[in-house]
């Protein structure tokens, strides 16, 4: 059993969902609903929603959406059990010693095993290293000058030459041998049966930011392929939610992240006293990470190499940054390539003028275009400012675009009313508008059935929004209505709600333990409403429940049962489409 009805809710209403959620994503308020860039997948217009009136968010692009305790499992992969003891600290609720559900434990035991068998190979990395076995593995470290101390902090390890050494040794420890492989700490073949994963390696632990070992990055030694290995994404590690050195970040006072491209990169920025540096983890920065970075700095800057790929990764960034509203300065590396040579050439004392001088972002793509360009050609200038006109139209907040005009005007040698009319005549022409357009492969034919769910949820989201209409509901639908087993049981206790006098949909949403139905039940509150009668909202209504209550009687009588109740059934259900179908409902 788990925890009752009343205590998850009690701690639920506690959370106000926009503070929750607040937390994590940048959102504006529309209307009585406010809109932010989705943190579950990838996209340059937020469709991103949160409803306080209904405590709930919903994402019209990827449909997910919940409650707070679904926000909390699906960003931060909790349990429902984690999710409901994080939020009972926050709202000072004391949970009492309870059961919970099979699944819930399952997964809740699942999380602590692997955090366990990460956490004892760390300590066996770290032991290897400081044992013969890891001769090699220290001379490296120690040669591109980490202290004893910096090892230690970090928690650096070795993985040895022999390849199943792991493996013993977390055998001995109780482990079994599935977890290991799905651990990312063991592979298995017919050849070698059961190895390491990781060998003749230094081994870098990655820390969640509570300081929990969720994975390794592995360097080798020498010139095997590849140079760099990465534990694979398992339930507690997903690369694009996390960033190397964010455990050390988090109590850094700096008030600003420097993002930069390597382990190593980190640990001789934060030696040299720069504590407030972070990585991502072997793939490019994702918009994951940019919500993750913003939830402890406003402002970020980029120490990305200075070869090509680094500029590359570093435009990305920006343009990631620039979504959520972040600020984002460059540093410049020249003329070595990344912040470790740096720091180690020239000191921390120079790698602070260069953080003091770090180049606003906006004119750090307008010099990456300046190479394309010869500005003492008459053309190639002319081409030039047409495109950063198109850069400025992205600005979407007036005085920014503003500044930044006047800025680029006195850089360029132009005036700031010839930009400002050609900035104008790019916006008149959609410059900076940035719309993506289904495909003509992607359209989906609209079946009758399409049409009748969809009216089923038009009516849901309208009782979830105008509680009023449910007097008039009422007389014609019932939940039975509705043909979909999930919408019928949200129907049902909505009904229920309704005729006590409250409705709470994100209370509905935690009735339901599968997180696909908690992001069903979500959409079902967040139809956006079509109505095509103009301003006769009644007719609106009345071809909705119409539409409801003819689909129903349709379904039931095709269900070929003939029995004399059945029949009853279909006789009174003829009788009410056709009163139905006469009726005249005004709102």
């Amino acid at each position: 059993m788990r925890y009752s009805d009343e205590l998850i809710e009690e701690i639920r209403s506690k959370n106000d969902i926009l503070d929750i959620v607040g937390s994590y994503v940048h959102l504006q308020k529309r209307g009585s609903t406010y809109f932010g860039l989705c943190p579950f997948h990838n996209e340059k217009t937020p469709s991103f929603s949160v409803t306080p009136s209904k405590q709930m968010y919903y994402c019209f692009g990827c449909q997910k959406g919940g409650n707070v305790f679904t926000f909390l499992q699906e960003y931060e992969n909790y349990t429902f059990k984690e999710a409901l003891e994080v939020l009972a600290q926050k709202a000072g609720v004391e949970l009492p010693e309870n059961d919970y559900s099979e699944e819930d434990k399952r997964k809740d035991t699942r999380r602590k095993r692997m955090l366990e068998i990460n956490k004892e190979a760390a300590i066996y990395y770290a032991h290897q290293l400081r044992s013969p076995q890891g001769e090699a593995g220290y001379k490296y470290l120690t040669g591109r000058g980490l202290t004893d101390e910096t090892l230690l902090k970090f928690g650096l390890g070795f993985a040895n030459v022999t390849s199943d050494d792991l493996v013993r040794y977390l055998r001995q420890k109780g482990f079994e041998d599935q977890l290991m492989i799905d651990a990312g700490l063991a592979g298995f073949d017919e050849k070698y049966g059961l190895h390491d994963k990781f060998w003749n390696r230094v081994m870098y632990p990655i820390q969640d930011a509570n300081h929990r070992v969720i994975g390794f990055g592995g360097r080798v030694m020498g010139d095997a392929k590849p140079k760099y290995l990465n534990s694979k994404e398992t339930e507690v590690f997903d690369k694009s939610r996390n960033l190397y050195g964010l455990n050390l970040v988090r109590s850094s006072r700096a008030g600003y992240i420097i993002l930069c491209e390597g382990y190593m990169d980190v640990i001789a920025m934060h030696q040299a006293g720069f504590d407030m540096a972070a990585a991502s983890l072997g793939t490019a920065f994702t918009s994951g990470q940019a919500t993750l970075v913003r939830r402890f700095a406003s402002k970020v800057y980029l120490a990305y190499d200075s070869d090509t790929a680094g500029t590359n990764a570093a435009l990305k960034a920006i343009g990631i940054l620039k979504d959520i509203d972040m600020s984002c300065r460059i540093i410049n590396m020249e003329p070595y390539k990344d912040p470790d040579e740096f720091i180690k050439n020239l000191g921390k004392d120079e790698f602070q003028k260069r953080i003091d001088d770090a180049m606003d972002s906006f004119f750090f793509e307008l010099k990456i275009l300046e190479r394309d360009h010869d500005l003492k050609d008459a053309e190639s200038r002319t081409e030039f400012l047409h495109k950063a006109a198109e850069k400025l139209c992205e600005f979407e907040d007036e005085i920014r675009r503003e500044n930044y005009i006047v800025a680029t005007a006195d850089k360029y040698s132009v005036t700031a009313d010839q930009l400002r009319r050609l900035v104008i005549q790019k916006a008149a022409k959609g410059a900076g508008l940035k719309r993506e357009l289904p495909k003509p492969s992607t359209v989906k034919t609209v079946t009758n059935e399409d049409l009748v769910l969809t009216k089923q949820r038009y009516l849901i989201t309208w009782l979830s929004e105008e509680p009023s209409i449910f007097s008039i509901v009422k007389k014609y639908i019932e939940p039975s209505d509705f043909t979909d087993p999930l919408y019928m049981e949200v129907a049902r206790q909505m009904y229920a709600d309704l005729e006590a006098g409250r409705l709470n949909p994100a209370a509905i949403i935690s009735t339901f333990d599968d997180e696909n139905d908690q992001s069903k039940v979500a959409s079902l509150f967040n139809t956006t409403l079509v109505i095509d009668n103009g301003n006769d909202r009644g007719q609106a209504l009345h071809d909705v429940i119409y539409m409801v209550k003819k689909n129903a009687v349709e379904s039931r009588s095709m269900s070929g049962t003939v029995d004399a109740e059945s029949i009853i059934r279909q006789m009174n259900d003829k009788k009410a489409l056709e009163e139905l179908r006469k009726a005249n409902i005004t709102l």
